[in-house]
């Protein structure tokens, strides 16, 4: 479902609220597969996710969607771009979540708000104010603050915001419905998770058939995967890049306090010094774009 006017809905903001929400928790359920690969959990992710987006499809009479997609051309290569980024993405995710770089994942999360708006501003002409690009440069500066901290590019959280911001970006321009869009999406990845699987269980290192808990665990992946990127998928249709952008630090203040008061993971000067920088900075945003609504 097209957003051709590029407004806002609220059948599309509380899509995505409860994605965000759902995202928001995710931690807590990767860090029960700690000691699992990220590949292996990725592939699972792929996996358990095609009969549940099936389903779905099935339940909604789009099956038909799905195939004039398959046939086209232009749409599998988008769909491969969007399959690519959006694998990349999770791995990147799962091995922060299970290294203990839950806080690098909640600062790729917090910065993505303002890559997003510098996406529409860039991308799709979306007129950006004077406090807007206070913000966007207030944030830039936290992640100066950090790489001189740290000795290092923050490279975890910056990988992040770019593969899940020209993600959201894709997603938007696919002329596909949602759910399609992501069945799309793990079909074309499915041949490689299914085939990691298999040389995995030939291996003899495959998690999956041993410990019952591992097994049940990488089959939710499926749930955890499929349900809020099929839900957002539907609120980012209804909603314009912006008011995504605005929504979108939800789920990292979740992860944030996750993060710091549940796998105390240190925060430190460098982070005591950026994180607030960048919360400013989305609080700015977040005023700048109130304003800019009420007055037109």
């Amino acid at each position: 479902m097209e957003n051709p006017e590029n407004k806002d809905s609220l059948r599309g903001f509380g899509f995505a609220l409860t994605a965000y929400l759902l995202w928001g928790f995710l931690p807590l359920y990767m860090k029960a597969m700690a000691h699992i690969p990220p590949a292996e959990v990725v592939a699972h992710r792929v996996i358990w996710s095609v009969p549940i987006a099936g389903v779905v499809l099935w339940w909604l009479g789009r099956t038909s969607d799905l195939k004039v997609a398959l046939r086209s051309p232009r749409m599998i290569g988008m769909g491969m771009l969007t399959a690519a980024l959006i694998s990349v993405n999770w791995g990147i995710y799962v091995w922060a979540i299970g290294s203990g770089h839950a806080l690098d994942a909640a600062l790729g999360y917090y910065i993505n708000p303002l890559f997003s708006v510098f996406l529409g501003a860039v991308l799709l002409g979306e007129r950006l104010g004077r406090w807007q690009m206070v913000a966007i440069a207030l944030a830039a500066c936290a992640v100066v603050i950090l790489t001189v901290a740290q000795g290092a590019v923050p490279v975890v959280a910056l990988s992040l915001t770019v593969t899940w911001g020209f993600y959201a970006y894709l997603k938007k321009r696919l002329p596909l419905g949602p759910n399609q869009g992501f069945m799309l999406e793990v079909l074309i990845l499915l041949p490689f998770a299914t085939g990691y699987f298999i040389w995995l269980t030939m291996q003899g290192t495959s998690h999956f058939g041993g410990a019952a808990m591992d097994t049940w665990l990488l089959m939710g992946c499926g749930v955890v995967t499929a349900a809020p990127l099929m839900i957002y998928a539907n609120g980012a249709k209804l909603l314009r890049l912006t008011t995504i952008a605005m929504m979108q630090y939800i789920a990292p203040t979740m992860i944030f306090l996750t993060a710091v008061f549940l796998f105390d993971e240190p925060f430190g000067t460098a982070r005591a010094i950026a994180f607030p920088m960048i919360w400013g900075a989305l609080v700015i945003f977040t005023a700048a774009l109130l304003l800019q609504r009420r007055a037109g």
